[in-house]
């Protein structure tokens, strides 16, 4: 509780970023993934976090973002990356659709810029899939 007696609303983000959003438990971000997706993905090293963390993008930050390569869906290997995006709220938000699109669109201008991809050229640049998912308690 903070001091003027209102309960701190990004304690239970804070976990929620620690259990899903660490290098230490890429298995449990893959737990989740399977869960969500349907999936049966199994080599958590396929994850590579990405989430904003307010120093590229000052005063902005997102709970869970990753990339991942090499998803099985459906019993077969696809060779593709997709890019989940997973916030956790604790009170209802009737604005997180329009906050999820600008994290995606931040993270797009990061994924190319990281990948040093030509906007300007005349190859198609291709970009992972983004999955935008919100959890509420």
């Amino acid at each position: 509780m903070e001091q003027s007696g209102k309960a701190r609303r990004d304690n239970k983000d804070r976990m929620f970023s620690f259990v899903f959003g660490s290098e230490r438990h890429k298995a449990w971000t893959l737990s989740l993934y399977n869960a969500v997706n349907g999936t049966s993905h199994g080599n958590p090293e396929d994850i590579e976090f990405n989430t904003i963390d307010g120093v590229l993008y000052v005063g902005i930050h997102n709970d869970v973002s990753y990339l991942i390569q090499s998803v099985e869906e459906f019993g077969e290997r696809r060779s593709f990356e997709g890019m989940g995006l997973y916030e956790h709220q604790s009170t209802y938000n009737p604005n997180m659709p329009l906050r999820e699109f600008f994290y995606a669109a931040r993270l797009m201008d990061k994924y190319i810029g990281g990948r040093k991809k030509n906007l300007y050229g005349d190859t198609l640049v291709g970009l992972p899939v983004p999955k935008l998912l919100v959890f509420y308690n």
